[in-house]
């Protein structure tokens, strides 16, 4: 039975966690669990979920999602249980990019089955849709939000569901506004004691666009057993990122400004269509699967310097670039469920996967003459990659029950053949061939120890295949600073050994009390090596050098000529192994024990640890937060139509090290209000807060010229950067008819 939109846009209860009924370890959050806070998009969301992560994401900002901390490659981001290509080359999607509003509910999948792809080491989130049979009526949504500047942008939005054709349509559409206004200041030092300071730098950075997405969902049945149903979904991105710098450094006595204007154009689209046909066959249900989703990025990049000497002009360089990136991903799926015993189901299928990623970085540069002159961009170079990547995966998997006990076994077969071209200024200058399997096994126990009480366990392996730009082997100058970089075909998959245990408890009639330990034991982890050979930028001043060396030394031979490059040709390797574990708690309750049942409490704790041996000693996995926490209530008045409510999020300090840099990444606290008033059954009208605090996001980065350096702590430079962005206030209305 459709829910009538007046129940979602005039909640008139607190919304909890859902327990569900899945063997596997599930936890499902409907779109009016966050709602009262006003998130703008998915991101917004996941932040208030157990175990999820944001480690490099700018201040107030939530785009990589990383549950258990780890990088956000090895979280798989499913839209109505569909993979879709996104613009990281980890093979991440950005979950800012879809708004709050088009989701039905969010699926947070801690362990791997058969019938889903396995490359979710760390887990799965599944971003659902709003179905065509699970709404009925219509809404509208208008909104502005004004940032700390006192910039206002507004936001539309409308749904719309009904009877069509036969069977019903939902449609919806979406226009925001996105402003994010910053502030930052980077303080660089000769190291760590911070007695000398080097240079310094302000800037003041402003993200200004407007995203655009719409949604649309049919389903019918067919005859007496069938049922089909169509999907698709767009979003478009358009948005300036302008930066303005002054930077001002101190050598010899010299003092050296510098103006720092930058501009970031992003005009990126997603897209996906999907059609699903389930129907009785040979005494079960057949399921055929057709999907196809894209991205498409055209954004754009450009940077100018103006330097001073002692007041005087010595210079002016820009450079620029541009991306063309077009990723496609085809899958077809057939699977039969049926019955093999009274309590017994079998699952058999297979899945068709083609990808083919097409991406071109062209450069331009730029010096002046005089001061004053116009920048005029030259070319100075392109580089390309064409991946294809061609997957099928048959699987089989039986479940069951037994009394209080429930499982599921299964195991899936994942062929991978990659097909990679690169090329330079147009010409193909290479190509490489990488074909690999996994077997993937998995295992999942539900014990039902009462009606309220259950404890899942589950069992399985997954996988993270590499980068992108990690398996193309073209070279790419300063990547890395001043060293250089080039990609590795022959890398192996990561693979990982998972196990999850779980507890949890029904609180009452809607609340919900659980913890959760997991374990992954990853092998041939990949991490950035350094090859031994000299840079393009080493090797230009080993030959200036020697040259001027020759010059000062008549009668001396390269040979008497001694030279310490201090950049290298870095890599992507199998460098070994690594385990992440950690425990994870979440309560989501009202306090109707202590007589408040319209008061609810949601508290989410997640201890997160993980260890690597790297070239220097051991770490946590690069980027790994060591906690991150939500508190918060909300507190309903039903006699005046009316709540209020606060939840606060913390996340804990993340380090990282790769050759040459090590960073630890720390940022404030979070805290966000909201203050609703309903009239009626069909109208709201809500006020929210976020970043009450100001809350920043300071990096401590500590530099140096090579790996030698780097283990006798011998500095280049030691830097501290700072980032706000301050509060924002945002008011909506919602009204259903």
């Amino acid at each position: 039975m459709p829910v009538e939109f007046d129940r979602i846009v005039v909640q008139g209860e607190i919304t909890y966690r859902d327990r569900t009924d899945a063997i596997e370890p599930v936890l499902t959050y409907d779109l009016e669990y966050f709602q009262r806070f006003e998130p703008n998009t998915v991101g917004d969301m996941l932040k208030r979920v157990p175990g999820v992560a944001f480690v490099g994401s700018d201040i107030m900002e939530f785009d990589g999602a990383m549950m258990r901390g780890m990088a956000a490659g090895y979280t798989q981001v499913l839209i109505n249980g569909k993979k879709v290509p996104g613009a990281g080359d980890d093979r991440s999607f950005w979950v800012d990019r879809i708004p709050a509003e088009m989701v039905d509910h969010v699926e947070i999948l801690r362990s791997n089955s058969a019938n889903r792809s396995g490359d979710a080491m760390a887990g799965t989130i599944n971003i659902v849709l709003r179905d065509a049979y699970v709404f009925d009526g219509s809404y509208v949504r208008i909104g502005a939000t004004r940032a700390f500047d006192g910039e206002i942008n507004p936001s539309l939005g409308a749904v719309t569901s009904g009877d069509f054709l036969g069977g019903r349509i939902l449609a919806g559409i979406n226009v925001q506004d996105r402003y994010r206004a910053k502030i930052k200041r980077s303080d660089r030092y000769a190291d760590p004691s911070m007695d000398e300071l080097v240079s310094w730098e302000d800037q003041n950075e402003v993200k200004d666009g407007r995203d655009y997405s719409a949604n649309v969902s049919f389903s019918t049945d067919i005859g007496d057993t069938g049922e089909f149903g169509i999907d698709g979904f767009y979003v478009k991105t358009d948005r300036d990122v302008t930066e303005v710098s002054h930077e001002v450094e101190y050598d010899d006595g010299d003092v050296i400004e510098s103006n720092v204007p930058g501009l970031n154009p992003i005009a990126q689209k997603n897209w996906g269509i999907a059609a699903e046909y389930k129907f009785a066959m040979a005494g079960g249900t057949t399921a055929i699967d057709l999907d196809y989703a894209r991205f498409e990025d055209d954004s754009a990049e450009s940077e100018e310097k103006h330097e001073y000497v002692n007041g005087e002009w010595d210079k002016s360089e820009a450079e620029a670039s541009s991306v063309d990136a077009r990723d496609g991903e085809t899958s077809f799926k057939i699977a039969h469920e049926r019955l093999v015993a009274a309590s017994t189901e079998l699952e058999f299928g297979v899945d068709y996967r083609r990808k083919k990623r097409d991406i071109t970085y062209t450069n331009f540069a730029w010096e002046a003459d005089n001061e004053g002159d116009p920048v005029v961009y030259e070319l100075d170079g392109s580089i390309g990659s064409l991946i294809e990547e061609t997957r099928v995966d048959p699987y089989v998997m039986v479940s069951g029950k037994r009394g209080a006990l429930a499982w599921e076994a299964g195991l899936r077969y994942e062929t991978t053949k990659s097909d990679i071209r690169y090329r330079e200024d147009g010409e193909t200058e290479g190509s490489a061939n990488r074909d690999y399997n996994s077997l993937l096994p998995s295992l999942h126990l539900k014990w039902d120890l009462d009606d309220t009480t259950r404890i899942n366990f589950s069992l399985a392996k997954s996988v993270k295949r590499p980068n992108f730009n990690e398996v193309v082997p073209a070279l790419l100058d300063g990547e890395y600073g001043d060293n250089d970089y080039i990609g590795n075909p022959l890398l192996e998959p990561e693979r990982a050994n998972g196990l999850d245990l779980g507890f949890e408890r029904r609180l009452g009639k809607s609340g919900v009390v659980g913890v959760n330990v997991f374990y992954r034991d990853v092998k041939n982890l990949i991490e950035l090596v350094n090859t031994g050979e000299w840079s393009e930028d080493a090797q230009d001043s080993y030959e200036d050098d020697l040259e001027e060396f020759l010059e000062e030394n008549p009668g001396a031979s390269e040979a008497d000529f001694e030279f310490e490059p201090e950049s290298y040709v870095f890599t992507s390797a199998n460098i070994g192994d690594g385990k992440v574990y950690g425990v994870e708690f979440d309560l989501s309750t009202p306090l109707t024990a202590l007589g408040l049942p319209d008061t609810g409490v949601f508290l989410n704790y997640s201890w997160l640890n993980s260890k690597v041996d790297d070239f220097i000693g051991s770490r946590r996995f690069n980027d790994q937060a060591r906690s991150v926490y939500n508190v918060g209530f909300i507190h309903d008045l039903p006699a005046l139509q009316a709540s209020f409510g606060a939840t606060y999020r913390k996340q804990g300090d993340a380090f990282s090290r790769i050759v040459a840099e090590e960073v630890t990444v720390r940022y404030g606290a979070d805290l966000e209000v909201f203050v609703e008033k309903r009239v009626g059954k069909t109208l709201s009208l809500r006020l929210s807060a976020a970043n009450l605090l100001d809350a920043s996001k300071d990096e401590f980065v500590h530099k140096f010229d090579n790996l030698a350096d780097q283990v006798d702590r011998d500095y280049d430079e030691y830097e501290l950067e700072t980032e706000e962005a301050g509060p924002s206030y945002q008011l909506v209305a919602r009204w259903a008819f």
